[in-house]
């Protein structure tokens, strides 16, 4: 095994307030490979939070990330370090992001963030991370050179400034291409001032020739302008005459139509209508309904009551019929202690059933004002009392078989004789009643209702509809009507208004509005010849005026020369600028290129032992294809890149790049430890086992920290190395 590299290791780390911890130390760690064993949110991984925390400042809170910060108090935590030689042990500590960290920083001075959080700080999302490995490589060079930048993004920044004094963008001054051309601009601007003193005397002459031409065209086209303005209003006024004469005349015709076919729909009402009511008034229209609801409610009065009478005979007749057989005479005897047990049972419940009915029937009715439902509660309850006394009475009469036999069937023959008469009695005044509705109805025009009280409400509900439409068709006609007149006065006021007009305009009564579009454009040509000569003027005017006041100043020249000196001593700081800018190009691109050359071929040939002992010689070599893709290869010599890899052999083939990185860069974050929070939860047990002995490996060169929940791979590192350091969170 290889001696570590480093007499430093991470001994404790103390959570002073950070999350949901405080005043907690976890360890002591080992300077090899250590194991902490917790379970699901145990702490692991606010633990790895906390050491980047200590080492390279809090997190600020975007995007909705989970900052740690504890509620009423500060992020506060310490990092020990101890040395393995001497035993002395050294701090790191952080509270406050802006008063930095505290104690022996010199145990960062070969490291920074990016270069601790890609190849330190290891979870399993963060194993595929790993594409870019020129990126690594700069951040390697980075962290090995001392540095606190990335030689990539000097790079980049350096290609972006050169861009820059090469560009041909006006937003970039010192650019030297646009100084180039700035000067050349500038010179050619000296020959033509040098030029122009020779011919300032004869553009004065010109420009006092101008002033009397200006001011006649300037005449001539202010009373052309007022005749087109004229024109043009009269021309939008004629074209809104005519299009509301049309508009006008188009609703003239709707609304005659709108009245034809209300006619047409009035005469189908006329059709359809009764002639026997169809001219009553409201107040006629009014009684009929109340004589009808009157009906009504006597002829419903009449059909319970005759209804109640069948029944009542129909029960008594049946009663009569059975005293007067003879098994009911000799049966009688024997069922005369049965019958007054029966009587005294009736003579109790059957009342009260019926007395109670005949109270709901009557509360019923007062409810919907229901005369009939009323009576009938009434009659129900009568008929308890009636039956209770009737009971009471047999109950208590003397107990003689042939008197009481005999006596029952008078009294049944009797009922039934009375119940007959009130039944012949009630069917002769249903009879009446019904002659009577048939001839009121007849007599207010309602015989189409053949004696029906509510095909005849019917009837009535009808011919009020057919009036309420006839109404709404009468007051349409009427509105329709007024429309009607006001749109023809509109059409008579629109035709005088574009006569006057016409005639002010000395045309036509009769001239179309193509003549005056005719006329508008000759005159409109006639203006932009005017105002073609009066622009061409003005512009001559106007240059002749500004080159006549340069001209009295005379300094042109003198600054044009100034200017291009200044743009000569800017061209030779750019120039100078841009030579330094390609010559740290240059170095850098060396300084990066060389350490590829030295260190790829290593990481490469590391990482392919590594990768075949995790997959236990399935994919034995991993490599940069010429296009300058990651590949690896198997036993058959395939290759295939990481996009068609599983999840796990690709979170294996990063692994075994990063150990390998790791190993490699001798120089990089010496004392700090390798975190790797369950980077094994989608190995299988083989592979696991293999990705355990690489890290094993790297733990004689490294502290490594491996943060898990999963018992069985504490229980794989113990079997692989008995004396790893097991800690329990």
């Amino acid at each position: 095994m290889k001696k570590k590299l480093s007499p430093l290791f991470l001994k404790y780390i103390k959570i002073v307030s950070f999350g949901a911890f405080s005043n907690k130390v976890i360890g002591p760690f080992t300077s090899g490979a250590n194991v902490v064993y917790a379970k699901n949110e145990g702490g692991k991984t606010t633990l790895n939070a906390l050491v980047s925390g200590v080492l390279f400042g809090w997190e600020d809170a975007r995007g909705g990330r989970n900052t740690y910060k504890p509620n009423n108090a500060q992020r506060c935590g310490s990092l020990f370090f101890e040395d393995e030689k001497t035993q002395e042990e050294y701090e790191l500590f952080r509270a406050k992001n802006a008063e930095g960290i505290q104690g022996q920083t010199a145990l960062l001075d070969d490291i920074d963030k990016e270069t601790f959080s890609t190849m330190f700080a290891l979870t399993s999302d963060e194993l595929r991370d790993l594409r870019n490995t020129t990126d690594v490589t700069a951040k390697l060079l980075t962290a090995g050179s001392g540095t606190n930048a990335s030689p990539s993004r000097a790079l980049a920044e350096i290609n972006k400034r050169i861009a820059e004094y090469t560009s041909r963008a006006a937003v970039h001054e010192h650019s030297v291409v646009q100084l180039i051309a700035r000067q050349e601009e500038l010179r050619n601007a000296m020959t033509e001032a040098a030029e122009e003193a020779e011919q300032f005397k004869l553009q004065d002459k010109e420009f006092h020739e101008l002033s009397p031409e200006r001011e006649e065209i300037q005449a001539r086209l202010q009373s052309l302008s007022a005749e087109l303005e004229t024109l043009a209003t009269s021309r939008v006024i004629l074209e809104k005459l005519e299009h509301e004469q049309e508009k006008n005349l188009e609703q003239i015709d709707r609304i005659l139509e709108e009245k034809q076919a209300l006619d047409r729909e009035n005469r189908g009402f006329k059709k359809a209508e009764n002639k026997g009511i169809s001219d009553l008034e409201t107040m006629q229209e009014f009684a009929i309904r109340d004589r009808i609801d009157s009906l009504l409610e006597e002829s419903n009065k009449l059909e319970q009551s005759t209804y109640l009478a069948r029944e009542d005979y129909v029960s008594s007749k049946a009663a009569f019929e059975a005293l007067s057989e003879g098994d009911v005479i000799r049966e009688t005897e024997k069922k005369a202690r049965a019958q007054r047990q029966v009587h005294l049972v009736a003579t109790i419940v059957l009342p009260v059933v019926f007395a109670l009915v005949g109270v709901l029937v009557f509360i019923y009715g007062r409810e919907i004002n229901s005369l009939s439902f009323t009576a009938l509660g009434v009659f129900v309850i009568l008929f308890a009392l009636l039956l209770a006394g009737t009971a009471l009475l047999m109950l208590f009469r003397p107990n003689k078989s042939d008197e009481a036999l005999l006596q029952r069937k008078q009294d049944a023959q009797w009922v039934m004789l009375q119940d007959g008469k009130r039944l012949e009695a009630c069917e002769e005044e249903r009879l009446k009643q019904e002659q009577k509705v048939f001839d009121y109805l007849g007599g207010v025009g309602l015989e189409e209702a053949h004696g029906s009280l509510k095909r005849a409400r019917a009837m009535l509900d009808e011919m009020k509809d057919t009036r309420t439409k006839k109404g709404v068709l009468s007051q349409k006609k009427q509105a329709l009507s007024a429309q009607l007149g006001a749109l023809e006065e509109k059409v008579l006021e629109s035709k005088n208004q574009r006569e006057n007009m016409l005639a002010n305009l000395s045309f036509e009564s009769t001239t179309p509005l193509s003549e005056i579009d005719r006329v508008i454009a000759k005159k409109n040509q006639q203006r932009i010849a005017l105002e073609e000569t009066r622009d061409s003027i003005n512009r001559r005017y106007g240059e002749l005026k500004q080159e006549l006041s340069q001209a009295k100043k005379m300094r042109r020249f003198d600054e044009l020369k100034l200017e291009y000196q200044q743009v000569r001593t800017q061209q030779k700081d750019s120039l100078r600028d841009c030579a330094c800018l390609l010559l740290a190009k240059r170095t850098l691109e060396n300084a990066i290129s060389s350490w590829e050359s030295k260190s790829q071929p290593e990481v490469y040939k590391q990482a392919s032992r590594l990768l075949e002992i995790m997959t236990g010689g399935k994919w034995v070599k991993v490599r940069m294809s010429p296009e300058g893709n990651l590949q690896i290869v198997d036993g058959a010599k395939t290759a295939r890149e990481p996009v068609h890899l599983s999840l796990a052999t690709c979170q294996q083939l990063y692994l075994s790049l990063r150990i390998a990185l790791l190993m490699t860069a001798e120089n990089v974050g010496l004392a700090l430890p390798v975190l790797a929070d369950d980077i094994l939860v989608n190995f299988d047990v083989e592979r696991s086992r293999g990705a355990v002995d690489a890290l094993l490996e790297l733990a004689t060169r490294r502290q490594v920290i491996l943060f898990t929940c999963h018992e069985e791979i504490v229980r794989l590192l113990q079997s692989r190395d008995s004396h790893i350091n097991t800690l329990e969170l």
